[in-house]
């Protein structure tokens, strides 16, 4: 335990010692602003019945962030190693595969998860600039980083995967790209076949991440979510292992 906090201390410190940390919050920052000015002008003019999260979550900025952000905050974790020559050196100190993956995993959420905070400030402006407390549920508004939280770990794990293949944090950065890019469109084809009932579009809706969003950004928690999102990034955190530990006796 002690090696993996060390481990994740040092992650994350890299994070924020070098650009990655500050680009990333602010870009996400930035499109968190135009979504709710976009937002703001909705409301003055139509009359809607959707949460405020849930407009969020309809705008497309989460995904321009989330699929943008994403591969840089994990293009460095194995692949900046690699290439710098310090991941044989941390291969030879007396720690576990699963500590180094599980640390890079960890700082990785970790600063995803602090890219969202300033998404609270414009949560609490609205409501209190409306002067409604009904304005924003707490229960919906809990519901929804729940489920930020689960698809950035998912994300955060496509991440650890892809630069645990290549010492090239671009090609890292591209591959991670290619696999949220890949399951958004397999969401947005279960969005258009939403009305068919077949084996495949029931698979389709399995994994649809803009379907399982809009049920958070309700402020519903759709068990199957809170099962398929920690079992991929368990997945996809296994194949890093196995990756990391292959390396180690080459």
């Amino acid at each position: 335990m002690r090696a993996y906090l060390t481990l994740t201390r040092r992650e994350l410190g890299g994070f924020f010692y070098s650009w990655i940390a500050y680009v990333v919050i602010g870009s996400a920052v930035f499109l968190m602003g135009i979504s709710f000015v976009s937002i703001l002008n909705v409301c003055q003019n139509v009359p809607t019945l959707w949460p405020v999260t849930e407009m969020f979550i309809r705008a497309e900025y989460l995904w321009l962030i989330l699929l943008f952000c994403a591969p840089v905050i994990t293009m460095r974790l194995f692949a900046l190693e690699k290439f710098s020559g310090t991941f044989e050196t941390l291969m030879t100190a007396p720690v576990s595969d699963l500590a180094v993956v599980l640390s890079k995993f960890s700082a990785a959420l970790i600063l995803y998860l602090l890219m969202w905070l300033p998404l609270f400030a414009f949560f609490l402006l609205l409501r209190y600039f409306t002067h409604d407390t009904s304005f924003l549920d707490v229960r919906t508004l809990a519901s929804t980083f729940l489920g930020l939280a689960l698809l950035g770990a998912l994300f955060m794990s496509f991440g650890c995967f892809a630069s645990s293949l290549t010492n090239n944090q671009i090609v890292a950065a591209m591959i991670t790209f290619a696999i949220g890019l890949s399951l958004f469109i397999l969401s947005y084809g279960a969005d258009q076949l939403v009305d068919q009932r077949t084996w495949a579009t029931d698979t389709l809706n399995y994994i649809c991440l803009k379907a399982h969003m809009r049920d958070f950004g309700e402020g519903t928690v759709d068990t199957r979510c809170l099962v398929f999102y920690p079992s991929a990034a368990a997945f996809f955190l296994f194949l890093t292992h196995r990756v990391v530990h292959s390396r180690r006796w080459r």
